[in-house]
């Protein structure tokens, strides 16, 4: 394995097919997985003792980038994850408590895990195979920390979004949950409708949406016995590799806020994805003293920067491009550029189609509507 990590696990199974002793497609197995994990999970991909499930369970698991983020927010003596998986979460989760749970329905997966976090650490670890949350019903323990990430595939491999369609049904068993634990932390899809989601599960007091280099990746759902509700606040956090950028904020505050509208100045800025997500279309504006081109657009302008930090990308507009048919080809004579459109008649790709561009350059060209008119720009990255 480690002598063809960086070659095609296609051609390899080709190429030794009955002409080894070892399970052979097991050992390619694993070599696709530490591709597929080296930028996902890297030092767990460069760890040579360390086993990895089929791809499914691969695409499944947190990013480390996720899991040590997650590891900040909780503490403790002894923690439970209902939905082991690869052990990600458990693993970055358990480095704040004395001791952890893992709990895992699929039996490969649980002796898999077992096997991983021997080569990770010590006896910290307890490995469950079984049903998660009959476990808990008859643990006479209660924990500091309850974590689960929900299934979200139904039984025709469907995406699902709402936490009471995913398994376990935290909804449903929520008076268990909240009996057993001091703390709860539920991971939620990229996709998940918050306010919804606070329909359901309403004891909730903070939610953090949490992108990756401006993607969102996962939404979390945090509840402590000794919070209160009313302080609830929606928390939209950026991991980047220059640093984090968080922007919090509650509904409440959301509503109440105005926002400012005005033509473009020399500034446009596109607020992060995850604070896109959790839906501050107005306080972002408010906060940072920035116009706004559109009621739908989400792009902010304005003519000088402010001295604080903005979550977001900003970008210098060197021109406004009236005809983009006559103009593009003089503007962008190698034919790439990168495209942003919001509130736009054309989505990036149907405006590459249509006037034959590539991504590709360090300039922009960003389509929104502004005022009454839709508008293009070819701007640059300011900082």
């Amino acid at each position: 394995m480690q002598d063809h990590l960086h070659e095609d696990p296609a051609q390899l199974l080709l190429k030794y097919a009955g002409k080894t002793e070892f399970d052979l497609k097991f050992a390619i197995q694993q070599i696709h997985a530490r591709q597929k994990a080296k930028n996902k999970i890297p030092s767990w991909a460069v760890n040579p003792n360390l086993l990895f499930p089929p791809s499914i369970s691969m695409e499944q698991a947190s990013s480390e980038d996720t899991a040590l983020f997650k590891a900040e927010l909780v503490k403790g003596k002894s923690m439970i994850d209902l939905t082991g998986g690869l052990g990600i979460d458990t693993y970055y989760l358990a480095q704040n408590f004395e001791k952890a749970i893992y709990c895992e329905r699929q039996e490969d997966l649980a002796k898999l895990s077992e096997h991983n976090f021997k080569q990770l650490s010590d006896n910290k670890f307890t490995v469950i195979h079984g049903d998660s949350l009959d476990f808990l019903s008859k643990s006479q323990e209660n924990f500091d920390l309850i974590y689960a990430d929900p299934a979200r595939r139904g039984g025709q491999n469907q995406k699902l979004y709402k936490l009471a369609d995913c398994e376990p049904d935290v909804v449903q068993h929520w008076g268990l949950l909240t009996s057993k634990a001091k703390t709860i932390l539920i991971k939620a899809s990229p996709m998940l409708d918050i306010k919804q989601a606070l329909i359901e599960i309403p004891e909730i007091q903070q939610v953090w949406v949490i992108s990756v280099r401006n993607e969102v990746k996962e939404v979390l759902l945090k509840w402590q016995q000794e919070s209160k509700v009313d302080d609830r606040k929606i928390i939209a956090v950026d991991l980047h590799p220059d640093g984090k950028r968080e922007f919090s904020f509650t509904f409440e505050a959301e509503e109440e806020a105005e926002s400012v509208f005005g033509a473009a100045g020399s500034y446009l800025i596109e607020p992060t994805s995850s604070i896109l997500k959790a839906g501050a279309f107005k306080l972002f504006g408010q906060q940072f003293g920035l116009k706004k081109l559109h009621p739908n657009s989400h792009i902010f302008t304005c003519d000088a920067l402010p001295a604080k930090q903005i979550p977001g990308r900003i970008f210098k507009i060197l021109q406004e491009v009236q005809n983009p048919k006559k103009e593009l080809k003089q503007l962008v004579p190698s034919g790439k550029i990168n495209i942003i459109t919001r509130n736009y008649i054309l989505s990036p790709d149907d405006f590459k189609k249509k006037y034959k561009l590539k991504d590709g350059g360090t300039q922009f060209l960003i389509g929104t509507k502004s005022g009454e008119k839709y508008a293009l720009y070819l701007a640059e990255l300011a900082r």
